[in-house]
């Protein structure tokens, strides 16, 4: 039998209200030991929490679920109280008092839906990216997963596989019979079939982006204006800006979100031959970036950039400037002209790069394990033995049996949901 936890799981006093949850085979009889008598189920009680000793600790708000139909799997208590420090202190005390009681770690109480069934791993994997979510697009791309808009699909791939699976095995089994001694003839499209259903999802954009942020490098030469422009499309005084050429001499790098879309800005010491040894670190430092970039906004002479990237035309407002004919914007980062225009440039440009709202992107790791069950799927349709296409089906649905937690490691478990603050 399990340990009954309890954590703090909401946030941090002082707050208005503090949650309090308890889940465990004695979430029952905790509840019962603070509030003193016994309470109905599922139904809100205003009840006064009282310690062995007898002192009254808090009124609070009570909920009891009893298991398993709860987030847990588990008993479940929560209770409501005021959000001071010392009334949770207090409460918390007395918990731990509690003979089968102690605090709960970061993520067990979604590590333990996790093991009881009320969540696979797929789905924890997107709470977890819920949690930490700074944008719109974070938020909409991990509720989808969350929601298990990954998990019913690998369902649906793994019911196709056993239909597939089923066949080869009656082939192995009845091989002396004509009517199942070989495979039909369309099995091998029914697997790239699939294998072509896998590869949509593949072709998405990661995870990891919508984390990092699209990731601009601004660069050009020293006194292109790309201090001043990064600092202008990220709106602070990041970047020291002056005339003197070369004041830029390291990487610096902001993370920003516009219009629910996260992106990186990266501004870079001006590109020049240079003796001082401190500007030329910089300098191999900013070639580095560009070759990472997703999108290069080169301040620089016309057709002296990096391929494909979009030539800026910076300092419009200078009487003395130069015109690029082909610029991909023309802007001022000191007056503001043309700054809008740049910025809903470059937001249309992400979208196009980042996974879609709402639309479930795979981290690394799904994305590792689709990539095998495709490969194996691959593999399978260019067979002809039945014992040798069974073997790869096998590798297909273990995959797949990864990516939602039917089979999985417990250091990866712990990883994931080391993820997590203590008390979700």
């Amino acid at each position: 039998m399990s340990e009954t936890i309890f954590a703090l799981s909401s946030g941090a006093p002082p707050a208005a209200i503090a949650i309090i949850r308890i889940s465990g085979p004695d979430a029952g009889l905790a509840l019962q030991k603070l509030t003193g008598s016994d309470i109905a189920p599922r139904r809100p009680r205003l009840a006064k929490l009282a310690n062995d000793a007898g002192d009254l600790l808090d009124e609070a708000l009570v909920l009891w679920f009893p298991g398993p139909n709860t987030a847990t799997g588990e008993d479940l208590a929560e209770l409501h109280c005021h959000g001071g420090r010392a009334v949770v202190a207090a409460v918390e005390q007395a918990l731990a008092a509690i003979e089968g009681l102690r605090a709960a770690e970061p993520g067990e109480f979604t590590r333990r839906s996790f093991a009881n069934g009320r969540m696979d791993l797929a789905e924890a994997e997107g709470l977890a990216d819920l949690l930490s979510a700074e944008t719109e697009l974070q938020r909409s791309s991990a509720i989808a997963m969350a929601g298990g808009a990954l998990s019913s699909q690998v369902e649906d791939w793994r019911k196709q596989l056993l239909v597939l699976s089923a066949e080869v095995e009656a082939a192995l089994d009845f091989s002396d019979e004509d009517d199942v001694s070989e495979m039909r003839g369309d099995f091998a499209s029914d697997l790239k079939s699939l294998q072509s259903d896998l590869s949509i999802w593949l072709d998405r954009p990661k995870a990891e982006r919508l984390g990092e942020g699209y990731r601009i490098v601004l660069a050009g030469p020293p006194n292109a204006g790309k201090s001043t422009l990064f600092n202008a499309l990220v709106e602070s005084e990041a970047a020291i800006t002056s005339p003197t050429a070369g004041t830029t001499r390291d990487v610096i790098e902001r993370s920003v979100a516009i219009e629910g879309i996260p992106f990186t800005f990266v501004d870079t010491a001006g590109l020049r031959q240079s003796d001082d040894e401190v500007e030329a670190i910089g300098v191999e430092r900013a070639e580095k970036q560009l070759e990472c970039a997703d999108l290069v906004l080169w301040l620089g002479s016309e057709g002296q950039g990096p391929k494909h990237a979009w030539e800026i035309q910076a300092q419009c407002d200078r009487p003395d400037l130069i015109i690029k004919t082909h610029a991909q914007a023309i802007v001022s980062a000191k007056t503001g002209q043309g700054m809008d225009q740049l910025k809903l440039a470059l937001i249309e440009q992400a979208r196009n790069a980042l996974p879609k709202p709402g639309e479930a992107a795979l981290n690394a790791r799904q994305h590792d394990l689709i990539s095998q069950a495709s490969t194996a799927l691959e593999a399978a349709s260019q067979l002809t033995d039945p014992l040798l296409i069974a073997e790869e089906l096998r590798n297909c649905r273990l995959a797949f049996d990864r990516l939602i937690g039917r089979a999985t490691t417990e250091d990866m478990l712990d990883n994931l949901f080391g993820r997590f603050c203590i008390g979700k």
